[in-house]
Order: C-alpha cells, then sequence, then structure tokens
C-alpha cells in the first residue's frame, strides 16, 4: 500500500493546478479562434481599416438620438455623434486625446476628456472588440467555465487589461459571437461595472458585427439603459485623420 506523505500530497496538488490551468488555458485559446473564424477570420478583420455606422440611440426617458460612429484601425480612433432636436453630442479620440463637445452642458466648443475617459472610450471603440484584440494590448485571457444566460449555456472568457479593467465575455456555444459582456473599471476612482448586450449580427464586408446593441450599470433593466440600433454600417470608407482630431478652439472677436 502506498503511502503518501504531506510532501508527496503538495506535489500531486500542484500537479493538478498547473494541469487544470493548462488545460483552461487551451480552452481559452480554442474559444478565441473559433470567436475569431464566427467573426469572419483573421484575413478579413485585418481588411477592415474603418467602419462607419448610422443608426438610433433610445437612452433612459425613451429620448431617440439619431447616431452615427466611426471607427479606426490607425491609432485605434473613434468618433461619435448623437443628435436630438439640432443639438448634437459628440465625443472623439485621435490615438492620444480625448475630447467632447457636449451642447447639453452648454457647452459649444470641444473639451479634453479626462485620462480615465479617454481610455474608457477608447478601450470600447475598437473594430476588432476586446477579445480579438487582447494579445495586441498585452491582456491576459482566462477560461472561466460555462454560465447560462437567459435559457443559454454560455462559454465565459475573462479580459484582463494592463490597466487592470476587467471585461468577462460571454459566448454564444452555437456561433461563438459575444452576446453578453461585464466590464468593471474605475472612473474617477470609483468601481463601475457595466453590462453590454449584443445581438443582430450583421455582415459588413465578409466580417459580422453586432447591430443591436444594449448597455448599462450592472442591475439596470431594459428601461434604464442605453439601446443603440444600427441601421447601416460600410467599411474601408476613407476617412481623414482630422475627423478624430479635436477641434480647435475659435479665434476670439
Amino acid at each position: 500500500m502506498r503511502v503518501f506523505t504531506a510532501r508527496s500530497l503538495v506535489t500531486v496538488a500542484a500537479v493538478l493546478v498547473f494541469t487544470m490551468r493548462a488545460a483552461r488555458a487551451d480552452e481559452a485559446a480554442d474559444l478565441i479562434a473559433k470567436n475569431l473564424a464566427a467573426r469572419g477570420g483573421a484575413a478579413k478583420l485585418a481588411a477592415i481599416s474603418t467602419v462607419v455606422y448610422t443608426g438610433k440611440m433610445v437612452v433612459p426617458g425613451d429620448f431617440q438620438l439619431s447616431f452615427s460612429e466611426t471607427l479606426a484601425r490607425k491609432n485605434n480612433a473613434a468618433r461619435n455623434d448623437a443628435t436630438i432636436q439640432g443639438l448634437t453630442l459628440v465625443q472623439g479620440y485621435d490615438g492620444k486625446v480625448g475630447w467632447r463637445i457636449n451642447p447639453f452642458e452648454g457647452r459649444r466648443d470641444a473639451e479634453r476628456m479626462s485620462e480615465d475617459d479617454t481610455r474608457a472610450f477608447a478601450d470600447d471603440a475598437t473594430i476588432d472588440g476586446t477579445l480579438l484584440s487582447a494579445k495586441a494590448r498585452g491582456s491576459t485571457v482566462a477560461y472561466l467555465g460555462r454560465e447560462d444566460f437567459e435559457g443559454t449555456d454560455t462559454y465565459k472568457l475573462r479580459v484582463t487589461d494592463p490597466t487592470g479593467v476587467e471585461y468577462v465575455e460571454y459566448l454564444d456555444p452555437d456561433t461563438y459571437l459575444e452576446i453578453k459582456v461585464v466590464e468593471t473599471r474605475k472612473l474617477r476612482g470609483a468601481r463601475q461595472v457595466t453590462v453590454t448586450e449584443y445581438g443582430d449580427y450583421e455582415l459588413v464586408d465578409g466580417v459580422y458585427f453586432p447591430f443591436a446593441i444594449e448597455s448599462g450599470p450592472l442591475g439596470s433593466t431594459s428601461s434604464g439603459r442605453n439601446r443603440i440600433q444600427i441601421e447601416s454600417a460600410k467599411a474601408n470608407v476613407p476617412v481623414s485623420d482630422s475627423l478624430f482630431a479635436i477641434p480647435a478652439a475659435p479665434a476670439a472677436k
């Protein structure tokens, strides 16, 4: 009969932990590969340099705004415009500076975003998405197992970027596309958790993008979230760098 010493038990436990971690790492890599294939494949995704979306946004209170967003692979630049009753909220990022024009706060000129707001805006505005850009951004990805989401036994992956921002991604087991993401970050020193749900994926130049997006704080209901419905999307539209740059302040009279 084999007698296990305390040292041998520790060794066995260490081997089991290592084996389980390796298995989960393999599972994570496999799911990333399946997600990439589901989106359209590496070549088609890399061939998209810009995406221009137009549609509508509904904010809490059922206020409806016309919405447009332009994303560029170069510098990970982004800009979105939301308009209601002749007033347009503009947010932009040129790869270095995040800025906004918010007429709803009485401002007509551009102001710089805070460092936290700039990072949050830039992180959420990528063509590839958080999961597929993880390696390039130095983020780690871990497989967390399965979890039910509204009757769907999803795969869960945790993406943690070098600054500590965490995304828990829920993949549909049939399509391997994201259907939910829970994002945790610090904004102005406070922990903020945001839930985003994705649906209605459509092909744009051979790559699938979500056309229905609903987002809000953890615990919020649909009526307390922002809802975006994309009506059209075009890829590889020529876009000037100036679109993303902070506008110059108007000259003094």
